[in-house]
């Protein structure tokens, strides 16, 4: 059975590998360290990004296409065991086509939450919720309710 001090680490060292992966993947559009956060056969719940660190890769580089100025800002990170939860905003410029709309130039702004499992510093399945609708109204998918 491990310890506190030891299980308080682990939850500490997953908030931070949650946090690089915002910062890493997303924020400084690093490529690379998709294979450094990113399980081979992670899976999630939005079918876009299918299933596995390559379908990850594919979509990730579309939202990169579209949103080349992409920005996660954290705003919380609660972990307990192998699951991290984050809350973030995300903002960016819709500057080429995205989910069949051409570039817009609109800036979007959206909130949502990632809960993530970690296991051997690798995240192997998550689960976003986020407002896919307003960034839908924002980029012109659908019109403003």
């Amino acid at each position: 059975m491990p310890n506190r001090i030891s299980v308080m680490v682990d939850i500490e060292k997953n908030k931070k590998l949650a946090r690089d992966f915002f910062e890493q993947i997303w924020n400084q559009g690093d490529e690379s360290a998709i294979d450094k956060f990113i399980a081979e056969n992670a899976s999630g719940n939005d079918p876009k990004f299918g299933v596995g660190r390559q379908s990850f890769r594919i979509a990730w580089r579309a939202w990169r296409k579209a949103f080349p100025d992409i920005h996660f800002a954290v705003q919380e990170i609660i972990a307990e065991g192998d699951t991290v939860v984050t809350r973030w905003h995300l903002t960016g410029t819709h500057l080429g086509e995205y989910l069949g709309k051409q570039a817009t130039g609109v800036k979007v702004s959206v909130d949502g939450v990632s809960i993530d499992r970690i296991e051997n510093n690798m995240v192997i399945s998550g689960f976003d919720a986020w407002d896919s609708l307003g960034f839908r109204e924002q980029i012109g998918l659908i019109p403003k309710i």
